[in-house]
């Protein structure tokens, strides 16, 4: 089933045992982070946790790690619990190939039940905030998605972004916001600015966990979030119309805060605890003022951990960085096999192909370093065989340590694009980008001696087939 809001996500998790209520009393920080930090170590099958007795606040409901497991992660596509990583990646790529899926719009949002205006707004009153690490410079919205349209095409629906930006909680109703040059956003400021006017925004917390991973996912400039969603749900997204701007909003979200980016004005921002392990330190960032805010009765808050891997970013974001860089590179070179685009958001990416001549796969390996994705994060390409699965690690640490000669199979590019937050890029933001090809040399490559390599029997594929099927259904 399509899951329209947060709530029924949970009522799923919990269905599935994947929801652990925390009833003791527990303090804000550092106990919401620090358990949320844990689920990342006590293995894969990790639950999302719930938190509804923290001390200082009446009321409060928090959720973190919803889709921080791979359990999680397939629960949010609808699928069993124990799919396999690479089967949830598989099943993605079919229903992004349905895209795209006209939204369905709806009336009378649960997030509509209360308003606060102009001066009255307190967000410190509505959400119950806290630091995720102790060194963060203040409290963090982070796992919001930010809905933004081009100002020169308003009109045009595929333009019109939702995106996942962090954002720092400054003030009553002042946000510090990071647009990524990279992103949609940022693209969308910068026309604003360039007019002299602010860029109007609505921000949504609390959603339904379709739309979060499409807020990750790097879609191309005109693809709209709210159709692949759709595509990815295989039903209509249902959408809402948002009072101040009349952006289209997530029907089923918890809160929804408008107002806009203040053109041509920056202030401090930051550090963060971010999604590569590391503090990034304080840089001149937007400045959003909210002039609206509509929640529901009770809202249900949800935040994201982020810090040393694997936590839930690292879930949330990693199919929805592998599919795109898949479909983005099997457009153009169909004998692409498989992407691993998991690590650190895709700044190390593994990719599986055939050859159609010498030298081919290291022009896979840089094409993948300029798609829109690749452009800002893809740092490391590895290249392997079509017979490397490069979701196997030991394959393809076997690749590496028997096909890799470092004389000629490293491609190394001085002074490429990277997002700021990447703490190796040396000044911020730019960096050496490095492809290892590990593959088998074709003609009219003749290097190395690989005429004789040992293939699987014919009759393994089914074999493992049987072997799953014996153990699945053997007694405990």
């Amino acid at each position: 089933m399509a899951y329209d809001d947060l709530r029924s996500f949970l009522k799923a998790l919990e269905d599935y045992g994947q929801l652990l209520h925390i009833e003791e009393e527990v303090n804000a920080e550092p106990d919401i982070a620090a358990a949320a930090n844990a689920t990342g170590r006590i293995g894969d099958g990790a639950p999302a946790i719930s938190f509804t007795n923290i001390k200082g606040f009446k009321e409060a409901h928090v959720v973190m790690n919803t889709i921080g497991s791979w359990k999680n992660h397939a629960i949010s596509l609808s699928l069993p619990p124990n799919t396999t990583i690479r089967q949830q990646i598989d099943e993605f790529i079919r229903r992004w190939d349905q895209y795209p899926v006209k939204p369905e719009r709806r009336d009378n949002p649960a997030w509509a039940e209360n308003v606060v205006d102009g001066e009255a707004i307190n967000l410190f009153d509505i959400l119950p905030l806290f630091r995720l690490n102790d060194g963060d410079g203040g409290f963090y919205l982070d796992k919001a998605c930010v809905v933004s349209r081009d100002p020169e095409d308003p009109e045009h629906f595929g333009k019109q972004n939702v995106g996942i930006y962090r954002m720092e909680v400054k003030g009553k109703r002042k946000l510090g916001l990071q647009p990524i040059p990279m992103h949609d956003i940022a693209i969308h400021l910068h026309k604003a600015e360039e007019r002299g006017d602010d860029l109007p925004i609505a921000i949504t917390l609390g959603n339904d966990p379709v739309i979060t991973l499409m807020g990750a996912t790097p879609l191309r400039y005109d693809q709209s979030e709210y159709e692949m969603a759709g595509a990815l749900r295989e039903s209509p997204y249902p959408i809402a119309t948002a009072p101040l701007t009349g952006f289209d909003v997530p029907w089923g979200s918890e809160v929804i805060l408008e107002g806009v980016i203040e053109g041509r004005k920056r202030e401090i921002e930051g550090p963060f605890g971010e999604f590569t392990g590391h503090y990034s330190g304080g840089r001149n960032m937007t400045v959003v003022r909210i002039d609206k805010v509509s929640y529901r009765n009770n809202p249900i808050f949800e935040s994201l951990y982020l810090g040393m891997p694997w936590t839930e970013i690292d879930y949330l974001m990693g199919p929805a960085t592998c599919v795109p860089l898949y479909q983005q590179l099997k457009a153009e070179f169909p004998e692409v096999q498989a992407v691993n685009a998991m690590y650190t958001h895709g700044l190390l990416a593994i990719i599986s192909t055939k050859k159609r001549y010498g030298g081919f796969a290291r022009a896979v390996g840089l094409r993948a370093m300029t798609t829109p994705h690749g452009l800002g994060y893809v740092k490391m390409v590895i290249m392997v065989d079509e017979d490397v699965d490069p979701f196997d690690l030991p394959q393809v640490m076997w690749a590496l340590s028997s096909k890799v000669n470092p004389a000629g199979d490293l491609v190394q590019l001085p002074n490429m694009s990277v997002l700021e937050l990447d703490p190796g890029s040396s000044p911020a933001g730019i960096t050496d980008k490095l492809v290892i090809d590990a593959t088998t040399p074709v003609a009219p490559d003749t290097r190395g001696h690989y005429s004789q390599p040992v293939k699987d029997l014919p009759e393994t594929a089914e074999w493992v087939k049987k072997l799953n099927n014996l153990l699945a259904n053997r007694k405990k």
